[in-house]
């Protein structure tokens, strides 16, 4: 579970986050939703212990990541904004690696790689170097990475961005499979067709502040709209109005 409590963090004269709380559940997903440059990637930033904030409160499973970031950095598998593999490693080499990070060895260790690769069905791909990689490729390779010393939290920013429509289905299918094994799913997306299709709750986030949070239908019923487009739309056009 992750509980987020007012947090604020700023860069120079740019306020990313202005008091940002949310719950995020074990065995849902859990959608940051907002337009590009909201705060939802500063949010898992601090979650994921890259980022302090200057004020405000984050836990993972009960643990405060800026006093325990060690041990909620064994907790969370993040997918981050940007890949970054190392290119002349295999996939496999890749995943192996940052399991190694986590402290796991030997046939613990290769069972935990061999069943990461057929999951994601990257058996074509397991013994290649990853420079040349296609952004599927790279994203399966990263996702298997994130989840090689099997966290309960997940954490994806854009998990879709750049993908084409079978990967995109792929992975959706994937994310629904965390969610039925009971982790908890935090994701970011200003893409709204892929909050509606996985999030069982979705917090609306602008200029760095929460401004609705509940379930699709909850959103709906509260901003009079039928479909969720237009109940986003409506709610981020309601908080401009408030801040002219």
């Amino acid at each position: 579970m992750i509980e987020v409590r007012d947090l604020k963090k700023s860069f120079g004269a740019i306020q990313a986050l202005r008091g940002v709380s949310f719950r995020a559940e074990d065995g849902q997903i859990t959608g940051l939703l907002g337009p590009n440059g909201a705060g939802k990637t500063t949010t898992l930033r601090v979650l994921y212990t890259i980022l302090r904030p200057e004020s405000g409160q984050a836990f993972v499973d009960g643990l405060d990541v800026r006093a325990r970031a060690l041990a909620v950095q064994a907790r969370v598998g993040v997918l981050p904004e940007s890949q970054g593999l190392y290119p002349r490693l295999t996939a496999r080499e890749n995943i192996r690696y940052y399991g190694e990070l986590h402290g796991l060895e030997g046939q613990s260790l290769e069972q935990r790689v061999d069943r990461l690769l057929d999951l994601l069905e990257m058996g074509n791909i397991a013994d290649r170097r990853t420079e040349g990689f296609s952004t599927g490729e790279r994203v399966k390779v990263a996702i298997a990475r994130a989840l090689v010393h099997d966290p309960q939290n997940v954490l994806l920013d854009e998990p879709t961005a750049g993908l084409d429509v079978m990967s995109t289905r792929a992975m959706r299918r994937f994310i629904r499979q965390l969610r039925e094994e009971g982790r908890c799913v935090l994701l970011s997306s200003h893409i709204m067709q892929e909050v509606a299709a996985l999030c069982d709750r979705i917090v609306v986030v602008t200029k760095g502040v929460v401004i609705a949070s509940g379930t699709p239908e909850e959103l709906r019923a509260q901003t009079g709209q039928q479909d969720l487009e237009d109940a986003f739309v409506a709610l981020i056009g309601s908080e401009e109005g408030l801040e002219r």
